[in-house]
């Protein structure tokens, strides 16, 4: 018994060592797993006993390893990426400490298992939804949003799926937000949209152990009918403002010809220069016809006669 205990201890000592560079991380690693191979399973939880029948059970696991020696060891060691974390369970209780890794990390067969949860940050769509707003117009919205998993003790203890429970989550968030606002204030006001539902979403997952990232909305979808509509009334309101532009020009203009013939009428031979200047432009264009206009009191002589 004891030699079998002293090959596992060389052992537990030489493959770290072996494998890992040496650096102080390193050396706290050995040390602390050499001590942590001594100690009582059992303790690693001492929020929960796991009772006689677990005590058992866990000498029995560490005996097999021990009479399996050493291909045992190699089905106890087991590694997680940087972007994991591993949350073990002995004997369906998760051990203390939270998760492990990213890196090495020691299970015991048979009484221990392991959940590996993805650190990263996971993006998804929502789909469209139909939503009625405020003022009874009917529109499809859909968006995207960016979360991760900032405690993955929670997100494996508290949920059976924290991906599938935020997704709905997220559509439910979208529909009850944009019930409350007018189609004007969906169309003007996304970024004040997409933050409310971040604030929401990520008060409701605080409890999952996950962190919502971005809310971001997409794409707003109008029916036919209304798009015409507001094409129409668009249209319309462009043409008004065309006609008052318009006769706001023809009131200056009027305004300018009114002062221009008050200065004309004050000398009578600006007239014939006037007159003049307008020949002369119209010469400048080769037109065939010139049509000289007269003053009416060349022809009051004829009248008279």
């Amino acid at each position: 018994m004891w030699v079998g205990l002293g090959i596992v201890w060389i052992l537990t000592i030489l493959i770290p060592i072996v494998i890992l560079p040496f650096d102080s991380e390193s050396v706290d690693f050995i040390l602390v797993h050499c001590l942590s191979f001594f100690s009582p399973p059992a303790l690693e939880n001492s929020d929960s006993d796991i009772g006689l029948c677990g005590w058992l059970l866990v000498a029995l696991s560490i005996l097999l390893m021990l009479v399996t020696l050493p291909i045992s060891i190699w089905m106890c060691i087991k590694i997680v990426k940087e972007y994991e974390r591993a949350i073990i369970f002995r004997l369906g209780r998760i051990l203390r400490g939270g998760a492990k890794g990213p890196g090495l990390f020691f299970i015991l067969p048979c009484t221990d298992s392991f959940i590996n949860v993805d650190m990263r940050t996971i993006t998804f769509d929502i789909p469209p939804q139909e939503v009625l707003t405020k003022d009874s117009v009917t529109v499809s919205v859909d968006g995207v949003v960016y979360y991760r998993v900032q405690n993955a003790t929670l997100a494996v203890a508290n949920i059976t799926n924290a991906d599938a429970a935020t997704r709905l989550l997220a559509q439910t968030t979208l529909r009850n937000v944009l019930g409350t606002k007018n189609l004007s204030e969906i169309l003007s006001d996304r970024e004040e949209i997409a933050h409310s539902m971040q604030s929401t979403l990520d008060d409701a997952t605080d409890d999952w152990g996950i962190k919502v990232e971005r809310v971001e909305i997409k794409d707003v979808k109008l029916p036919i009918q209304l798009q015409r509509a507001m094409a129409a009334e668009a249209e319309a309101t462009r043409e008004a403002r065309a006609k008052v532009i318009a006769a706001e020009g023809e009131m200056n203009a009027s305004r300018a010809l009114k002062e221009a013939s008050l200065v004309i009428s004050e000398s009578p031979s600006a007239l014939q220069l006037r007159y003049l200047q307008t020949l002369n432009t119209i010469a400048a264009e080769k037109n065939s016809t010139i049509i000289f206009p007269l003053p009416m009191e060349m022809m009051q002589g004829f009248m008279k006669n």
